[in-house]
């Protein structure tokens, strides 16, 4: 059986559910990863996060996202994997924030060689389903296999357990 990690973004806090502003306590990245791990029991689990905090507002927060985006910046990882070297198999489930992955989930992808490896990348959002996020990718990780994706409506993670199924049976 592949070794899998599943590597995930998440934002706990005040996040844009259904058309307004709620605080969550888990980050629905966060709530599908577990769902996830429920069904992969053996798969390491690797919480994607930057040295800094991103505020805590969540409009203040999403203009930081942009201004990262329009920078093409790396915010820094905090506490890196040494390595993903015994992984055969990595999810990567990330928020879209203006269309593709926060500026983290680049730094991460950077950091390692995916070579040989499948990433199976799914994408919590309010509508703007997988964005590009797909495209950049396959670009930062050419040599790797880059299913194309599920993405999940954030206000629906609790019950995407038709969706962490699909991907857990893309993992075995």
């Amino acid at each position: 059986m592949a070794k899998v990690l599943i590597a995930y973004f998440s934002r706990r806090g005040e996040n844009y559910v259904n058309g307004s502003i709620k605080n969550l306590k888990q980050g629905n990245t966060e709530v599908v990863a577990g769902k996830i791990k429920d069904l992969l029991p053996d798969a390491d689990v690797f919480q994607i996060d930057t040295t800094y905090e991103y505020s805590k507002d969540y409009m203040t927060c999403i203009e930081e996202a942009k201004q990262e985006l329009r920078e093409q910046a790396r915010p820094e990882v905090k506490n890196p994997l040494e390595s993903i070297d015994e992984y055969d198999t990595i999810i990567l489930g990330y928020p879209n924030w203006w269309g593709t992955m926060p500026m983290v989930c680049y730094t991460f992808l950077e950091s390692y060689d995916f070579t040989g490896k499948t990433i199976i990348p799914y994408c919590t959002n309010e509508g703007s389903g997988m964005g590009s996020s797909v495209r950049f990718i396959k670009k930062l990780c050419p040599t790797a296999y880059v299913i194309d994706g599920t993405p999940i409506h954030g206000a629906e993670a609790a019950n995407a357990d038709r969706e962490a199924r699909e991907i857990a049976e893309l993992a075995k």
